[in-house]
């Protein structure tokens, strides 16, 4: 009989009670000790924090909301997407940072330690190249990079990939979820250790650099750049584009996107909104004044996603389960474009879960615009 390692859930219903319920009914098989969960925030936050406490009392549950969520089917909008670990193939464990903007190398050093003990004493493995980290960040706060490069200090070249929450691209409040409660500004850090075989990736499909731009003005900690080229940010930005200032949107941002040279690669810059009072730009990841920022040509959103799940494939067989952390300015190329279906048929293929972000985490980098996951292989069935 073919044993369950990982199981994925879907409920679209509306209903707090209801969505928790179906949830916990798809969730509930033998072994089954932890789930993680990506909901829309459409939801009321609180109904859902009690309900999900109430509904899975024996099954430890982290989660947070989205801006979109996916699935092994496509892209779903309005839904919670769950996905339940077996004891017998995982020990994982979860702690809460409640502020980031206190989390310091202290406090990674003993967040990683506790999370090593917890999992070390559920015996299932050793630590030691079996383990990853899983990050879920409030995907407003402007201490992402920071929390990020403080925790990775001290992770032991353990490697990380992570998620900042969304909230159905309202850029009003984002939200991790931990033991009963929706917390906002905070952190939440999962240690996954496994006797599966995995690999941690990123990848965009930036093709090659066209103009530089650089940061003359800017307000570093709220990431919001007032003067490119020493012209207004959001005027210079629609010159560049040849597009009225009226029409900058999240489409239009999510087409044209911005990056930064860091050792001979570049990494997207994702413009969150212009300020109409100032023409500045607010953006999801570090700004300052003196940095380049290059407008990009992208390629074809597929290949580079297609190319590495093959490639990952080919060493380690079919995956069990691919969790992936996908920028949301990439669901709306893809929206833009009708590609859709073909979201359909490659998260089918790989059995891709999880959800749009605000931003993504590998190893203490904080990016935008990127498909960034573990790859879990499926390993060798008993």
């Amino acid at each position: 009989m073919h044993e369950i390692k990982t199981i994925t859930a879907v409920s679209k219903a509306t209903d707090p009670a209801i969505a928790s319920q179906e949830l916990y009914q798809q969730l509930n098989k033998a072994n089954i000790s932890f789930v993680l969960f990506y909901c829309s925030s459409t939801y009321s936050l609180y109904t859902l924090a009690q309900n999900m406490e109430r509904t899975f009392t024996d099954i430890d549950i982290v989660g947070c909301t989205t801006a979109g969520e996916v699935t092994n089917q496509g892209y779903e909008q309005h839904s919670i997407v769950a996905i339940g670990f077996s004891s017998q193939y995982f020990a994982i464990c979860a702690t809460l940072i409640e502020s980031m903007e206190k989390f310091d190398t202290i406090t990674a050093q003993s967040t990683i330690n506790e999370l090593v003990e917890n999992c070390q004493s559920k015996e299932l493995t050793e630590i030691k190249n079996n383990s990853f980290l899983l990050t879920l960040l409030d995907g407003l706060s402007s201490s992402e990079e920071q929390f990020l490069v403080t925790l990775n200090s001290a992770a032991r070249a353990i490697p990380h990939f992570g998620g900042s929450a969304g909230d159905d691209i309202n850029l009003t409040k984002t939200h991790v979820y931990y033991h009963g409660n929706f917390y906002r500004n905070a952190a939440i850090v999962i240690m996954v250790n496994t006797i599966l075989p995995f690999e941690v990736f990123t990848c965009h499909h930036i093709k090659r650099p066209i103009e530089k731009l650089v940061v003359t003005d800017a307000d570093a900690a709220n990431r919001t750049v007032y003067e490119l080229n020493a012209e207004p940010a959001a005027l210079e930005y629609a010159k560049l584009l040849n597009v009225d200032l009226k029409d900058l949107s999240p489409e239009v941002f999510s087409l044209n996107p911005l990056a930064v040279k860091v050792g001979g690669d570049y990494y997207i810059r994702s413009i969150q909104k212009v300020n109409e009072t100032d023409l500045s730009l607010t953006f999801y990841c570090a700004v300052d004044v003196g940095i380049v920022l290059t407008a990009v040509e992208m390629g074809d959103i597929f290949s580079p996603v297609t190319d590495k799940l093959g490639e990952i494939s080919k060493r380690y067989g079919a995956p069990e389960l691919v969790l992936t952390c996908d920028c949301f300015l990439r669901r709306l190329e893809i929206e833009q474009k009708g590609l859709e279906a073909r979201v359909k048929t490659l998260n089918a293929q790989y059995n891709i879960v999880g959800f749009n972000t605000y931003g993504e985490h590998t190893n203490g980098i904080h990016l935008n615009q990127t498909f960034t996951g573990v790859y879990i292989a499926g390993g060798l069935d008993e």
